[in-house]
């Protein structure tokens, strides 16, 4: 018996026919995944200012490195995307290359992102949902946690209709939370080129410029907060056995919501900073402002759109949610299906064809950790960042080990295709790094340890699971027989 053949036989411990997803997606619907959870309004609420402290005036060079750096270690996953497709999106790519442990491990990480980050754009809707109420004169001082609450039921409403209107939904969330934005970009570019900005500020150049005394330690270290704006760019990779033909599609959507992060970014630090101003008064408002895009919005348009933008982030984080638990359904769904975690979780729905028990899972662990933090009367900032900083940790530690998965894939074919996922393994290791050390100050110094202890628990059940590699091999290799294109 030949090799495709063997693939082709049943694995006695599973049924001939096994749990399957419906492949429905375009290609639009693919990407909108990839870019919902990136959250670009979200990400340009929150990441300019670090920027810009590090930087001052020249925050913008620091996202144009950022993207660079994103786009090498996106290469990996675009050539990996291209050659398997599977609900377990890294699970897989590391599998088939490095084998079935190392790819459980890729997949646990990307499990422990995708714990957290539906809750940390759960976070998001809570306390820009309350700058909107306060701002709207609806609510002034409105408790986080019934918003939570609220997201939390939107979001699994959503994700239980199917994956079409899921997707459908991340995208018209962004669509319109992106069209604040520009409205905002557009005004602080046509006043600064009418010379009626409110400060008397004009166009500088000089944002792309290295200020007197800023050199490549600060530009590096300051890439690193524009990098984490691009978390998530690798999420279509979950819908491998959803989109229509996904070999080509996902590396297409990965590459066009790094692109599109890429421009989009650029352009609206770009804006906040030319809006600010780029003499010391100015960029010091930047790096020391809580709301930016609602203080420039105060400034060059009026209070109207502030409110708006402070919805346009709700929407948004509301996109990035619903986009994080269909990636971790789908990588629970993977694993339940191959016999690596309870069986229950590879069903599907027949009328929907969502993994509902997964999806289950996934909201239940939320809810969880959002009453748990409700109990010890965390402050919504400090949950909104506290569990930011987990999961890019654990998202980090993926990307690692996604790129060691393609340089080890690609060097069959020529030496010089090494060159980027070497460059993406070095790029995601310095950025995590530099999220590790120097050591920060409590309790961000123990969240490495968690992460490690989460990692650990994944590699302890790779060994205690009986018959882990024959389970995960077999099912990677049912999985590519399943799937020839």
């Amino acid at each position: 018996m030949n090799r495709q053949d063997s693939m082709a036989q049943p694995h006695p411990a599973e049924p001939a026919s096994r749990p399957a997803l419906r492949r429905e997606l375009r290609f639009t619907e693919t990407a909108s995944v990839s870019v919902g959870v990136m959250a670009p309004t979200l990400a340009m609420s929150v990441t300019g200012v670090a920027a810009a402290g590090a930087l001052g005036r020249a925050a913008p060079l620091a996202f144009v490195v950022a993207a660079l750096g994103v786009g090498l270690v996106a290469y990996g996953f675009v050539r990996l995307a291209g050659e398997f497709s599977h609900a377990g999106s890294v699970y897989a790519f590391v599998g088939n290359t490095l084998g079935p442990r190392p790819g459980f491990l890729a997949g646990w990480a990307l499990l422990g992102t995708y714990l957290v980050f539906p809750p940390v754009s759960i976070m998001g809707v809570a306390v820009f949902g309350r700058a909107f109420l306060s701002a709207a004169g609806l609510a002034a001082d409105a408790g986080w946690y019934p918003l939570a609450l609220a997201a939390w039921l939107v979001i699994w409403l959503l994700a239980a209709r199917g994956v079409r209107p899921t997707t459908r939904s991340v995208l018209a969330f962004e669509v319109v939370s992106v069209c604040l934005i520009l409205v905002l970009m557009g005004a602080i570019f046509w006043r600064l080129a009418a010379g009626t900005a409110p400060g008397g500020q004009g166009w500088s150049g000089t944002v792309f410029v290295l200020p007197p005394g800023a050199g490549l330690s600060a530009l590096t270290l300051a890439a690193t907060s524009g990098f984490l704006a691009f978390a998530g760019f690798e999420s279509a990779g979950s819908l491998g056995e959803e989109s229509l033909v996904p070999r080509r599609m996902i590396p297409r959507a990965i590459i066009a919501a790094v692109a599109f992060g890429a421009v989009f970014y650029v352009a609206c630090i770009v804006a906040q900073t030319l809006g600010f101003g780029t003499s010391a008064e100015g960029v010091s408002a930047f790096r020391h402002s809580q709301a930016p895009l609602g203080e420039l919005a105060q400034r060059y348009v009026g209070a109207p759109l502030a409110a708006l933008l402070d919805l346009g982030a709700v929407l948004s984080a509301l996109g990035a949610g619903l986009g994080g638990v269909t990636v971790a359904a789908r990588m629970m769904f993977a694993f339940g299906r191959d016999g690596l975690a309870s069986r229950r979780l590879a069903g599907v729905s027949a009328a929907t064809g969502v993994p509902r028990r997964a999806l289950a899972a996934e909201m239940l662990a939320g809810l969880v950790l959002l009453t748990a933090f409700r109990l010890a009367g965390t402050p919504a900032l400090n949950v909104f960042f506290y569990l930011a900083t987990i999961g890019t940790l654990a998202l980090l530690v993926m990307y690692v080990l996604t790129n060691v998965a393609a340089a080890r894939h690609l060097r069959r074919r020529s030496p010089a295709q090494l060159l980027p996922p070497v460059a993406g393994v070095l790029i995601a290791g310095f950025v995590l790094y530099h999220n590790v050390w120097p050591v920060p100050p409590a309790p961000y110094r123990y969240f490495p340890y968690l992460v490690l202890g989460w990692l650990l628990a994944g590699l302890a059940l790779t060994v205690v699971t009986s018959g882990f590699a024959e389970k995960a091999g077999g099912g990677l290799e049912r999985a590519a027989a399943a799937r020839p294109y």
